[in-house]
C-alpha cells in the first residue's frame, strides 16, 4: 500500500493506493483492482481527476461507456476495464475527467477493476472501500509478521521480502522478475528489454531467499509452479516461461511508443526464450533442495522430474550455451553454466542420499559426470597467469557470477582460489563501491551499462561466507543508500549518479539483498569476530 500526501498553499490530502488482497472465497469481489483512496489532512484544495484507457499498448482507442450508477467502462474483445468514482466524471474525448474538491476529514474513493474472459465483478465504494483498506492492511501486516530476520536491517529486508511478494503472480506462484519492460540499462543505446516473466536463472537464490526469511508456503508455491510450467518443454528446460507456463515469447518491437526519457525501442516478449542456458539446470534443482532442506516434501512426480533433470545435464554439461547473462550471439562455454551443472549433479546426489529421490542405477553416471565437470572447470576455467576463474573456459576476462561458485558449494570463499578470484573480480568490475556483471564490451552491444544491482550484493555474501563481516556490513550499508524512498532497487545503478537503470523494481535486486543480509546474520551465529 502506497501513502503519498500532497500540500498546497490553501490545504493537504493524503492519497492511499492499493490493490485489494482477494484471500479465500468469503465474497465476490473484483480479481484484480487498484483502489484510490483519497484523504483530507488540512484546509481544503482541489484535484483534478483524470482517467485515459489505452489498452494494448496504446494501439487501441476506446471511447467511454457510461454504466449509470454503476460508473463507466472500457470494453475490447473479451477485456473489460470499470472505473468506479465518488467524483462526477465526463468524457472528454477518449478520456475522462473531473474536479474533486476536498476538506480536512473528507474522503474520496476511486477504483480501477480489470476483466479477461471472466464474469466482471463491479468495485464497491463508501463502507466496503473502508472495510477493503482495512482487511488489505491487516494482510499484509499478518504476512510480513511471518518474517523471522531480526537483524539490523530488518525494514530493508522485510521492504524486500514484501517486493518479491507483489512479484507473485497468486493464481500460479510464479515470481516475474520485473513488472515493467524496456526501462533502459543505459541512455540512448536500446539496452531495453521486456522483463514480464519468470526466469528460472533466478529460482535457486530466490527460494534461498524466501526460506531464510520463513516463508517456507512461498518458496514451496514457487517451486511447484518451477516444475508444473517445465512440463511441456520437458525433459529439457527453457529459460523463461510466463505466468501461466506459456513458451512462446516472441521479441517484437512497438514502434508507436517512446519508452522512458524518449528510449528506444520498446519492446514485448523477450528473443532470449529460445537461449540455452545451462545454469537453469542447477538453479531448480538448488531451490528444491533449499525447500526439502528446510523440512518441505516432494511428491512422486516432482522427485522423477527432478531424477530426470540429471540426465539431461550428463547429457549437455559440455555444450556451448548463452549464460545467465543472456548473451545474444553464438554461444560459449560459460564458466558458471559448468558450475551450475555441477550444482545440479552435486544436490541429486545428496537428495538420493535422503531418500527424497530415486536415481535408480543413475547415480554412478551422475557422480562421475559431477567429477568430470570439476576438473574441466579446474583445469581449463582457473587461468594461473591471472591467479582467476574466468568467465569462459580458457579465458582472460572476469564475470561477477563466479563469486558465486562459494554460494553453491563448490568451493569455500575463504578457499585461496576463491580469494584471488574475488580480487581480480573487484578490480575489474568495481567502480565506486559498485559492481558490473561483466567487462565492458562482453556483450558486444557496443554500449556500457551500469553497475549490476544483485552482483554487488553477491560480493557482499562472499565477504561474509569468508568471515570479512566487517567490511561486509559496511559495504551492505553503503548499498542500501541506493534505494529509492520507498526501499525500491532497479536491476541496475548508474556508477556515477547513483540513479536507478534496468526494469523497475527487479526481483533479483532484492532477492540480493536479502540473501546478503541472511549471510551476515549467519556469520555473526558462526562466532566470528
Amino acid at each position: 500500500m502506497l501513502e503519498t500526501t500532497f500540500v498546497t498553499a490553501t490545504g493537504a490530502a493524503r492519497i492511499l493506493d492499493l490493490c485489494p488482497i482477494i484471500d479465500g472465497v468469503r465474497r465476490m469481489a473484483p480479481m484484480r483492482e487498484v483502489l484510490r483512496i483519497v484523504e483530507g489532512v488540512a484546509g481544503a484544495l482541489e484535484l483534478d481527476v483524470r482517467v485515459e484507457a489505452r489498452p494494448d499498448y496504446a494501439r487501441a482507442y476506446l471511447a467511454p461507456r457510461r454504466r449509470g450508477r454503476l460508473g463507466w467502462s472500457y470494453s475490447w474483445g473479451n477485456q473489460i476495464i470499470i472505473i468506479g468514482s465518488d467524483v462526477e466524471l465526463q468524457p472528454v474525448g477518449g478520456a475522462l475527467a473531473g474536479v474533486a474538491a476536498i476538506r480536512a476529514g473528507e474522503r474520496i474513493c476511486f477504483g480501477l477493476s480489470y476483466t479477461k474472459a471472466d464474469p466482471a465483478i463491479l468495485p464497491l465504494h463508501g463502507r466496503r472501500a473502508e472495510e477493503t483498506l482495512a482487511e488489505t492492511v491487516a494482510w499484509w501486516q499478518g504476512w510480513t509478521s511471518r518474517c523471522r530476520y531480526d537483524g539490523p536491517y530488518r525494514e530493508h529486508v522485510r521492504r524486500s521480502a514484501i517486493t518479491l511478494k507483489l512479484l507473485h503472480f497468486v493464481l500460479s506462484g510464479a515470481i516475474v522478475a520485473a513488472p515493467t519492460t524496456s526501462l533502459p540499462e543505459a541512455w540512448g543505446n536500446g539496452r531495453n528489454w521486456d522483463y514480464r516473466y519468470c526466469w528460472l536463472r533466478d529460482a535457486g537464490m530466490t527460494n534461498q531467499a524466501l526460506i531464510g526469511l520463513g516463508f517456507l508456503d512461498d518458496a514451496r508455491e514457487f517451486l511447484a509452479w518451477l516444475i508444473h510450467a517445465t512440463r511441456l518443454t520437458r525433459p529439457e528446460l527453457q529459460i523463461m516461461y510466463d505466468v501461466f507456463g506459456r513458451t512462446q515469447l516472441a521479441e517484437q518491437e512497438l514502434p508507436n511508443l517512446d519508452g522512458y526519457r524518449g528510449a528506444r525501442p520498446v519492446r514485448i516478449g523477450n528473443a532470449a526464450h529460445v537461449q540455452q542456458q545451462l545454469d537453469v539446470y542447477g538453479e531448480v534443482v538448488v531451490a528444491a533442495d533449499a525447500v526439502v532442506a528446510a523440512g518441505g516434501r516432494l511428491d512422486s512426480m516432482e522427485a522423477r522430474m527432478l531424477a530426470g533433470l540429471g540426465e539431461v545435464v550428463c547429457r549437455k554439461w559440455s555444450e556451448p550455451d548463452s549464460s545467465i547473462w543472456e548473451i545474444r550471439g553464438p554461444p560459449r562455454q560459460y564458466t558458471f553454466s559448468k558450475v551450475m551443472c555441477w550444482a545440479a549433479l552435486d544436490r541429486l546426489l545428496k537428495l538420493a542420499d535422503q531418500g527424497t529421490i530415486s536415481l535408480r542405477s543413475s547415480v554412478e553416471r551422475l557422480r562421475n559426470a559431477r567429477d568430470v565437470i570439476a576438473d574441466a572447470i579446474e583445469r581449463r576455467a582457473f587461468n594461473p597467469a591471472l591467479g582467476s576463474y574466468t568467465s569462459e573456459l580458457d579465458g582472460k576476462q572476469v564475470d561477477a557470477s563466479l563469486l558465486l561458485m562459494a554460494n553453491v558449494g563448490y568451493r569455500d570463499a575463504g578457499d585461496p582460489r576463491m580469494r584471488s578470484t574475488y580480487e581480480l573480480v573487484q578490480r575489474r568490475l568495481g567502480r565506486n563501491g559498485l559492481l558490473r556483471r561483466y567487462e565492458p564490451g562482453y556483450d558486444r552491444l557496443g554500449s556500457e551499462e551500469g553497475a549490476f544491482g544483485i552482483c554487488s550484493f553477491w560480493s557482499i555474501d562472499h565477504l561474509a561466507q569468508r568471515g570479512d563481516i566487517g567490511k561486509a556490513e559496511h559495504s551492505l550499508e553503503y548499498l542500501l543508500s541506493f534505494a529509492n524512498d520507498v526501499g525500491l532497487y532497479a536491476e541496475e545503478v548508474d556508477v556515477q549518479t547513483g540513479a536507478a537503470l534496468g526494469n523497475f523494481p527487479q526481483a533479483f535486486t532484492h532477492v540480493g539483498l536479502i540473501n546478503a543480509a541472511l549471510s551476515i546474520e549467519r556469520a555473526w551465529r558462526r562466532g566470528r569476530p
